[in-house]
């Protein structure tokens, strides 16, 4: 007699559910982070001047090293690189700034190469993450990822405009089709429930993306001259190391290690009732360290643990790891096919930024949620005001810097990241505790 198989409960971690049941949960994790995940490419391939096939190749990395860091997160390798907790990973905001700055300053292979170094410094971050996270309480990443929110809004205002390079630059045209995008996602994350909410960015960009084309700001060239399938070549942009570029990117790549223990926690709380284990933590930190250091060899820019999927898993309480790890696999499906990469180019500029102005905003907000962990304090507020008010005005007025060597310009007056991040340790470290903090 034949017996009826058993399936797991998407509820469980382990174990595998009906297919019926994985796609559409699956489907649910690919529409709310893919358009974040390709975001910050488009962004770098613009500011690097990267056009035609190059362009397409760079969102091809992103979305193939996405979709392979989150399989080792969710099936560690050996047992140890990996948390086995249910996440998803993708290209993360938090190196914006800075990555701009690299990439109008030198090229796309100076951040691979200060990608790889950052890579190692976050596997030393995973082993070590028991005494090094006392350098880094919720008020100073706070007032980082706070930091990293502001410093993009003028990225999501030039994008909104249509982009300082396009010729349309502040026109009306450009401005309406941003508004109406940025209204259709804050329309829905308010209004809308179900996957309506969680698809927000993706529908309203579709919304921006229609009318975008009524004004004749679409070109498909790319899309025609593209190909059915590639794999991402190795070293395809090549790799170089910069001395600057790497304290930058190594300072951000210790903070969102630190960071991720965050999302750890959320997913584990909210989806499994539970603390995240220390083996877990320094697994996916380790993980989160060997998955960067394979997406510079391809092209892949940072990646990090995406909230958005974690408040999904939160929310839905479907924590199993074949869900995600379904998501993954149609994630990296898409990014071996280089006309869906190429589609993804055709985005107006005016679309991505009245879409991301939101994503930059909760950024900001973020920070401003962990700041508020603990008290505020006479000697927290300065810490947070003297950190943000140094960090971002160096970066208003690089020329401040004019009579130092040129490396100091590039550390600390292209980011605020670097500046605000030592400030902030130093006063966490050097003014005294009060009552309340202790």
């Amino acid at each position: 007699m034949k017996t009826e198989k058993t399936y797991a409960s998407v509820f469980e971690l382990k174990g595998r559910p009906k297919l019926s049941q994985a796609f559409p949960l699956a489907l649910q994790h690919v529409v709310a982070m893919i358009v974040g995940c390709v975001t910050p490419a488009i962004v770098i391939a613009q500011v690097a001047g990267l056009s035609g096939n190059d362009r397409v190749i760079f969102v091809q990395s992103a979305l193939v090293i996405a979709a392979i860091s989150t399989l080792i997160q969710l099936f560690p390798l050996g047992g140890r690189i990996g948390s086995g907790l249910p996440v998803i990973m993708g290209v993360s905001f938090a190196y914006l700034p800075s990555m701009q700055a690299i990439a109008g300053q030198f090229d796309i292979a100076t951040i691979l190469g200060a990608q790889l170094i950052g890579g190692i410094a976050a596997i030393f971050v995973g082993i070590f993450i028991k005494k090094l996270r006392v350098l880094f309480p919720p008020l100073i990443t706070g007032t980082v990822v706070f930091t990293i929110g502001l410093s993009l809004y003028p990225t999501a205002v030039r994008y909104m405009a249509g982009g300082d390079k396009s010729p349309t630059y502040g026109s009306w045209q450009n401005w309406l089709v941003a508004f109406l995008t940025l209204a259709v996602v804050i329309g829905l994350n308010h209004f809308a429930k179900g996957i309506l909410k969680l698809a927000s960015i993706l529908i309203g960009m579709i919304v921006g993306y229609i009318v975008a084309g009524f004004f004749g700001m679409l070109d498909f060239s790319e899309v025609a001259g593209a190909g059915l399938f590639q794999i991402p070549q190795p070293l395809y942009f090549g790799m170089k190391f910069e001395i600057t570029s790497i304290v930058t990117i190594v300072l951000l790549f210790i903070i969102n290690s630190v960071q991720a223990i965050g999302d750890f926690s959320a997913t584990t709380v909210g989806g499994l009732d539970r603390e995240p284990t220390d083996k877990e933590l320094s697994g996916g930190i380790v993980a989160y360290g060997v998955t960067n250091i394979f997406g510079s060899l391809f092209g892949g820019l940072p990646t990090a643990t995406f909230s958005q999927n974690v408040g999904i898993v939160a929310t839905t309480k479907v924590v199993n790891r074949m869900v995600l790890g379904f998501a993954a696999v149609i994630i990296l499906l898409a990014g071996f096919v280089p006309k869906f990469s190429a589609l993804l180019t055709t985005i107006p500029q005016c679309v991505l930024g009245g879409a991301t102005i939101s994503v930059f905003a909760s950024i900001a907000m973020t920070g401003i949620k962990l700041v508020v962990k603990q008290p505020l304090t006479y000697r927290n507020t300065s810490i947070v005001g003297l950190s943000v008010a140094l960090g971002m005005g160096i970066t208003q007025c690089p020329e401040a810097l004019g009579g130092f060597p040129g490396w100091v310009t590039t550390v600390f007056g292209k980011s605020p990241v670097v500046v605000t991040t030592i400030a902030a340790i130093l006063l966490n470290v050097i003014l005294p505790a009060d009552k309340e903090t202790k």
